[in-house]
């Protein structure tokens, strides 16, 4: 590469790292002066660069937003992360999946070589729902790790961390078959065939650590119900094994069909009137299906079943014995 396109390419590197830097430091980190430097700023702004001088007694240069985007530089961990985003944009359900799969392509072919193998292991579910907003980061080389075990289809040894609150005694080593790297929530979770369980599982991958060497290669078993963003949206709603949630129940309510459907979730609403509709819900719990329903604010009608009628008389002697007990004052 002639000396002058090697030096450019520093430079431009160095304008992506920080917002101002002034023109002496510059000249310095590239070991030119400051004329040098004021060449090669020229020769950006040819090629599309936006960048701006600032004046003042260290005046200098930033890399400003421009109308068209330029050629970008990116270091081995930052184009790893975006490939991970990106691998998580195409099956985000946001619209914008076949615009990531194309940007995603065009990252990956001019990708070096070590980079690319690594990235075409990466195979990610995105599954749907509110993120948590504390939700603990995950190392990449763990995720990476994971993916090449799934993409490989070899059993995968890891130590797990437990929750907290759980026994803190030894826990060996999991031993499992990896199937599938997902999103839930803003967390990652491998879903596995546990073999030493004999059972499907799911496990947060921040609290995984992989070991070496991974074990043999195994056939890949058929997941429950063939589709992986259902099996995992199931574990953690609390279906059961029909793929169903367990406890769902039909109310009228006293409110209009509109003011019911924007917070009704996967419900069914039914418009009876101007003001007057039926519910359909589910839920993982009957008190907790009476509960969502009661934060409608409004006179209810139990079409049924029985149990949850049960739960509404439940929760109304829990909620009129909260009312009426008085607690001693805190000292």
């Amino acid at each position: 590469m002639p000396k002058t396109s090697a030096r450019l390419l520093s430079l431009l590197s160095l304008l992506q790292v920080r917002r101002d830097w002034p023109g002496a430091l510059l000249a310095e980190r590239l070991d030119v002066s400051p004329r040098t430097v004021r060449r090669d700023v020229d020769r950006l702004r040819e090629l599309g660069y936006p960048i701006v001088a600032f004046k003042g007694p260290d005046g200098g240069y930033r890399l400003d937003a421009g109308t068209d985007l330029p050629p970008l530089l990116f270091d081995d961990e930052q184009a790893v992360a975006l490939a991970i985003a990106l691998q998580v944009a195409t099956t985000a359900g946001a619209g914008i999946e076949e615009a990531a799969a194309r940007a995603l392509n065009t990252v990956r072919q001019v990708m070096p070589v070590r980079l690319r193998h690594r990235i075409d292991t990466l195979q990610v579910t995105a599954v749907e729902r509110p993120a948590i907003r504390s939700a603990p980061q995950v190392d990449s080389s763990v995720l990476l790790a994971l993916s090449a075990a799934v993409h490989g289809r070899e059993v995968l040894r890891f130590d797990y961390t437990p929750a907290a609150g759980d026994d803190g005694g030894q826990v060996p080593p999991r031993r499992v078959q990896p199937h599938h790297l997902v999103t839930w929530g803003g967390r990652w979770y491998l879903v596995a065939w546990d073999l030493d369980r004999e059972d499907w599982r799911t496990f947060r991958a921040d609290r995984i650590t992989p070991r070496t060497p991974t074990g043999p290669r195994f056939t890949p078993r058929e997941l429950p119900g063939g589709d992986v963003a259902a099996f995992v949206a199931g574990k953690f709603r609390g279906f059961d094994g029909s793929g169903n949630w367990p406890c769902r129940g039909e109310v009228i309510l006293d409110l209009p069909a509109a003011a019911v459907s924007r917070f009704a979730r996967d419900g069914v609403v039914e418009e009876l009137g101007p003001d007057r509709c039926r519910l359909v819900l589910s839920s993982w719990s009957w008190p907790g299906l009476a509960a969502t329903i009661g934060r409608f604010d409004a006179d209810i009608e139990v079409v049924g079943p029985a149990e949850l009628k049960d739960a509404f008389a439940r929760l109304a002697r829990r909620y009129a014995d909260a009312a009426t007990t008085t607690l001693p004052p805190i000292q």
